[in-house]
């Protein structure tokens, strides 16, 4: 209902006749061949999608290429500050003597990031791509302003917020494009060229972090608050020049509203879903941190405060979705979409995906540095075999999926090798085991995780129209960052609440009374030399403690087999969803 309201509110400024972009069908009918116009943009979609569509309508071959080069380097500046704050969280946390609550960041900036999806989503649709790219490009320099100039753990956490939901606002806006500027056949392999700058940044990031660290972390957020600004405009600048030209070729869509600002704001309140927003951040937040800070609490789960917190959560939760069903008057997403069975299979594949991958993530880093005595940019190089391994992956795999039209048999190995990747790790991630071993692990898991990201993204956009393309990447961004924030959870409660049962059991008596300091100061725990029976006796709790993050990891995953069976293959040659000079 909500998205006729909208494409009534926008016409062309040219006549155009009545586009159905794709059937949800592999062939078209008759009277679909009759409607479908490959020269104008697609009257039914909404302005920001019509916008785009006018623009790859317009724009020519060189055009193309200098916006896949811009996507490329605003990938590679994005991959490679993510680098930086993963391998530096651990030591900032510990400046304000806070280690062990790395995962409460992790848990409220995945929520918050997640439920950011859908809004930024509706502002590419409603206003265009340009808009809702430059608003997170502005988020993400003030987070990491603040980042560079933060004196205590609570400003720290907040600005994070606000770099990661910038950020990874800008990563889905690309995302987004690159949808945009692609046939559907060639889609994965134009989002591996877009993310393989992570195969650089993997090398490139741990190292500078490390460096960095040495003389003042500050500068790894400061100095990139004025980088970014640079790499990206290039693509704001190329992005306009498209849609000055199809303004000039008549393409262009005219905005037209005719309500006063009043009506503007209520307008925008109900069609942003203000209230389903709500509903969705405050109950995840609510229901998912008492797993990490009862522990902390004077009764601990008997505690009022953290029982009230699961019941109010989870009430939310649930109200979430008969909220979107029968109260919200514009939903994210078509309620037709959200039944689709692709389309739900492909969410919480990634849902249980993510949850499993940030059941043991988190602490990766320091368990390498305590156990294995690694540096920081050692750390960081096994940490990113994943980047490595996935984003070369990634092009084979889309370069077969373009080949063969098909995307469902590249999931139906890489769920599988995944978990075994898990599984294997939960033998091999125990002190005295060579390090070997971990990074063959790294492998099997990068493997089956590359797959699993590509394949996922192809099968929900090949059941979509172009118009809903955004909606439905941003659906699954939310379910990703949501199933982020309850592995986040799972870690921070298995770690806040065994890892100190373990160091008071296992340290030597003359340190006995240090294990508040080494479980909240990583630093501290380094401190010791390798070798001595503190140090060796810390090895063990950590890896006795991310043995039941692992096991939890591995129980989660084994959902992932369900959704790839559910999954409906389709061959992507046959469905036409974007016009124009694409990739």
């Amino acid at each position: 209902m909500a998205e006729q309201k909208t494409s009534q509110e926008f016409e062309l400024s040219k006549p155009e006749v009545n586009v159905n972009v794709e059937s949800h069908n592999d062939t078209r009918s008759d009277n679909e061949d009759l409607a479908y116009d490959p020269n104008l943009p697609d009257y039914n979609a909404q302005y920001g999608v019509k916008s785009a569509e006018a623009i790859t309508l317009s724009w020519t071959k060189s055009s193309l290429m200098i916006v896949y080069a811009s996507m490329w380097l605003l990938y590679f500046s994005n991959a490679f500050e993510a680098s930086l704050s993963t391998n530096l969280t651990p030591f900032v946390t510990s400046t304000f003597n806070d280690h062990s609550l790395m995962s409460v960041i992790n848990v409220v900036t995945q929520v918050l990031t997640g439920a950011t999806y859908m809004p930024v989503a509706k502002i590419l649709n409603l206003w265009d791509r340009i808009a809702g790219f430059s608003l997170m490009l502005f988020i993400a320099i003030l987070g990491m302003i603040l980042m560079a100039a933060t004196n205590s753990f609570e400003l720290y956490a907040a600005s994070n917020c606000l770099y990661s939901i910038g950020f990874t606002g800008m990563t889905f806006c690309v995302d987004v494009m690159t949808a945009d500027t692609s046939t559907l056949r060639n889609r994965g392999l134009a989002f591996a060229f877009t993310s393989s700058p992570y195969i650089i940044t993997a090398f490139g990031g741990p190292k500078a972090a490390e460096t960095i660290y040495a003389d003042n972390w500050r500068w790894a957020f400061g100095a990139w608050a004025i980088v970014l600004p640079v790499v990206a405009t290039p693509l704001i600048v190329m992005m306009a020049m498209g849609k000055h030209k199809a303004k000039k070729n008549g393409l262009a869509p005219r905005q037209v509203s005719g309500r006063t600002w009043v009506e503007s704001l209520w307008h925008y309140f109900i069609e942003f879903d203000a209230f389903g927003v709500i509903l969705l951040v405050a109950g995840f937040i609510l229901f998912l941190l008492p797993f990490i800070i009862a522990a902390d609490s004077k009764d601990q789960w008997k505690s009022g405060n953290i029982l009230a917190m699961l019941v109010v959560g989870f009430v939310l939760l649930v109200a979430f979705p008969f909220w979107e069903r029968y109260g919200a008057r514009a939903p994210f997403v078509p309620w037709a979409l959200l039944t689709n069975r692709t389309v739900i299979a492909a969410c919480m594949l990634d849902f249980v995906y993510q949850i499993a991958y940030y059941c043991w993530y988190q602490q990766f880093s320091s368990y390498l540095q305590v156990v294995y005595n690694t540096s920081i940019a050692g750390a960081g190089y096994i940490g990113s075999i994943y980047d490595v391994v996935s984003g070369v992956e990634l092009l084979i795999v889309g370069a077969l999926i373009s080949l063969t039209g098909h995307y469902k048999w590249v999931l139906m190995w890489g769920v599988p090798i995944y978990i075994l990747g898990v599984g294997l790790m939960i033998y091999f991630r125990q002190p005295g085991t060579g390090i070997g071993y971990i990074i063959m692990c790294q492998i099997f898991i990068a493997l089956g995780g590359g797959v699993i990201t590509i394949g996922e993204q192809v099968a929900l956009m090949a059941s979509a129209k172009h118009n809903d393309i955004a909606a439905l990447l941003g659906l699954l961004g939310l379910f990703g960052y949501m199933g982020g924030a309850v592995g986040g959870s799972i870690a921070g409660a298995i770690w806040n609440n065994v890892l100190p049962g373990e160091l008071q059991d296992r340290l030597p008596a003359n340190t006995a009374d240090k294990w508040e300091d080494i479980f909240g100061d990583l630093e501290v725990a380094l401190s010791y030399p390798v070798g001595d029976p503190t140090r060796e006796a810390i090895g063990m709790a950590y890896a006795a403690t991310n043995k039941y993050m692992l096991i939890a990891g591995v129980c989660i995953m084994s959902l992932g087999l369900i959704c790839m069976a559910v999954i409906k293959d389709r061959n992507v040659k046959h469905i036409i969803q974007t016009k124009g000079m694409l990739f």
